[in-house]
């Protein structure tokens, strides 16, 4: 996925962020984050030469990386905020990313995350980026990681991202993070109504929040079914999650829920932290080979010239999908040469 060399003005941009990330200077990882979520061409060739440059500073075993998500209505922005401005306060530099769902008709984010995690956005010490998935996991996969890369470079020693909360963005965030911390809310009726079996089987830690007042009760109730059902779901597995409460309003709980992420950490090890994120980066590497697969396909002059085409007798009834994949298979085939040669168009994945 190598791609051409850049010109002058690229390079020197590029090295221009290289620096100002080093430095830890907000404005330019701003920018930086703003080029790796990117999917033009020339972006992303910058971008693979930006992270070459950084590579050095990220990935430290010292960065915690702690993947969030929760039930609709769970207050994560609010535990968020609870949790990131009581770490500044103990020193750290908090990295919050926030991926949001993206817009159908402009692509962009929706949440607006950074608004509703005002407190610690004033912090000098954090910094938060909501990120448009862009409707493709693949997307989350390449601008996520290489976002956190780019904090990690800039000294931001705790990143924690946060997800949309829904479908299958939860298994992809988990596999880019050291501990993946699961939200939920007591309920009346069946405590476990709406909690998905799979979330169970790649949470790491799970809390009830909104344990305050008169929900404290119900939360701790909460807390013990769904201890009951991960010991069905997860059975004598090495690492029991533990279930805990907390109030992400009032802070109630929020120190021992982090507790409980350094005690995950530690049951890891270094050795064992080490091959996770090991693990994680093969991962990264074929969902970058996919992306890219998939940019290549778009831009192909050979598919750009039977597209209109095969769409048309697609919906027309006249060719079945199978054979209308096939057309477009050949004709990326028919200019692949051209793709990946020296003096062809190159679309290039950092």
């Amino acid at each position: 996925m190598s791609g051409q060399p850049l010109d002058d003005r690229s390079a020197a941009r590029v090295a221009a962020l290289v620096e100002g990330v080093r430095a830890g200077r907000r404005a330019q990882v701003a920018q930086a984050i703003t080029l790796v979520e990117s999917t033009r061409p020339l972006h992303r060739a910058m971008a693979r030469a930006l992270l070459t440059g950084i590579a050095d500073l990220a990935a430290g075993p010292d960065v915690v990386r702690v993947g969030i998500s929760g039930v609709p209505g769970v207050g994560k922005s609010t535990f968020i905020e609870g949790l990131g401005v009581r770490l500044v306060e103990e020193g750290h530099r908090v990295g919050v990313l926030a991926v949001d769902p993206s817009s159908v008709r402009t692509g962009g984010s929706v949440l607006g995350d950074k608004t509703r995690m005002g407190r610690l956005a004033s912090e000098p010490g954090a910094f938060i980026r909501p990120s448009p998935s862009a409707g493709t996991l693949g997307g989350v996969a390449r601008a996520t990681v290489q976002a956190m890369t780019v904090l990690e470079a800039a000294g931001f020693d705790v990143v924690l991202v946060e997800t949309v909360g829904v479908g299958q963005s939860e298994v992809t965030v988990a596999g880019m993070v050291d501990t993946f911390l699961f939200l939920t809310l007591a309920r009346t009726g069946d405590q476990l109504q709406g909690i998905k079996k799979g979330i169970l089987e790649i949470a790491d830690v799970i809390a009830v929040n909104k344990a305050d007042g008169d929900r404290a009760v119900e939360a701790r109730a909460a807390a013990r079914d769904l201890a009951g059902a991960l010991r069905m779901v997860r059975g004598h597995d090495e690492w029991a999650p533990p279930v805990v409460t907390c109030s992400g309003l009032l802070g109630d709980g929020v120190e021992d829920l982090w507790s409980r992420v350094g005690a995950h950490r530690d049951h890891l090890g270094t050795e064992g932290l080490a091959a996770r994120r090991a693990a994680q980066q093969l991962d990264f590497t074929w969902a970058l080979v996919r992306d890219e697969l998939d940019q290549r396909l778009r831009l192909s002059p050979g598919v750009r010239e039977v597209r209109d085409d095969v769409r048309a007798a697609v919906l027309a009834g006249t060719l079945p999908a199978t054979v209308a994949a096939d057309r477009l298979l050949e004709a990326f085939d028919g200019d692949r040469p051209a793709v990946g040669g020296a003096d062809g168009p190159v679309s290039s994945a950092p």
